[in-house]
């Protein structure tokens, strides 16, 4: 295999962002100046022997997650276990097995990539699916709430408690520019689930800052300390689906008419 069709084959997936194997060919043969009829007729009709050919320079042309997907995992990682500060697009890049340079054509830039991460960790995707299809009944909708907010606390790996560990630490830091740039879909979503309760003459008409405070607070509080209560307490500690039936039924004996 010639080996400028195998450097162009990987200049093409650093600019796409993708593995050598889904690459599109144009795209490889534009990379290394000819025509995709050209290139097609050099590999003899199959990009097999590229791939292999890629794979003896000791990069794995495919068969792995894309690149955004493995640095969006990477980047997940790293907060849970070392925190948001440990999150740089060289440290992303490492772990992903990828390049920098293939990090900033997928993402932009470390915001565009904690924005991404952010939305797939943090619980307002489920909220938002919760107020376009909500429970007819307060009680189930209120419990919905509370269980959307445990599971995302729970998910491994551990993303949202770190999130709030750097809010904590550093309110203007860049937790605190992705909550708020995300806070408007969380205000959306759960004041559209409200105030439709509230107009329906079942919630107290509170502001809705506040309402949703209410709401989020206990749940949030329990679960950034559950870890520690787990310790402490053991089996003494209720399960988690025990504890969003409490907070949803003290939520209701404080707001419900």
């Amino acid at each position: 295999m010639d080996e400028d069709l195998v450097a162009a084959a990987l200049v093409a997936a650093e600019r796409h962002g993708k593995d050598v194997a889904d690459v599109p060919l144009g795209a490889i043969a534009a990379a290394a100046g000819i025509s995709r009829s050209t290139l097609i007729r050099r590999l003899g009709g199959s990009r097999a022997g590229l791939e292999e050919a890629v794979r003896q320079t000791g990069i794995d042309p495919g068969g792995r997650p894309p690149v955004r997907e493995r640095a969006i995992e990477a980047a997940a990682v790293l907060i849970a276990r070392d925190g948001l500060g440990a999150v740089t697009m060289d440290a992303v890049a490492v772990a992903a097995d990828c390049s920098p340079t293939s990090l900033h054509a997928t993402f932009g830039n470390r915001d565009g990539l904690l924005a991404t991460m952010f939305d797939r960790y943090v619980p307002v995707p489920d909220l938002e699916a919760l107020a376009a299809d909500p429970p007819e009944r307060i009680q189930d909708m209120v419990h919905a709430v509370y269980t959307a907010l445990a599971e995302a606390f729970d998910r491994e790996p551990r993303v949202l408690p770190a999130i709030f560990g750097d809010l904590f630490t550093r309110p203007d830091g860049t937790a605190a520019r992705m909550l708020k740039a995300n806070l408007p879909r969380m205000l959306d979503s759960l004041g559209a689930v409200l105030n439709a309760q509230i107009h329906a003459g079942r919630l107290r008409p509170l502001p809705l800052p506040l309402l949703i405070q209410l709401m989020i607070g206990p749940m949030a509080g329990h679960m950034l300390l559950r870890p520690v209560l787990q310790d402490a307490l053991g089996d003494g500690l209720p399960p988690v689906r025990d504890v969003t039936q409490v907070f949803a039924e003290a939520f209701l004996r404080a707001t419900a008419l």
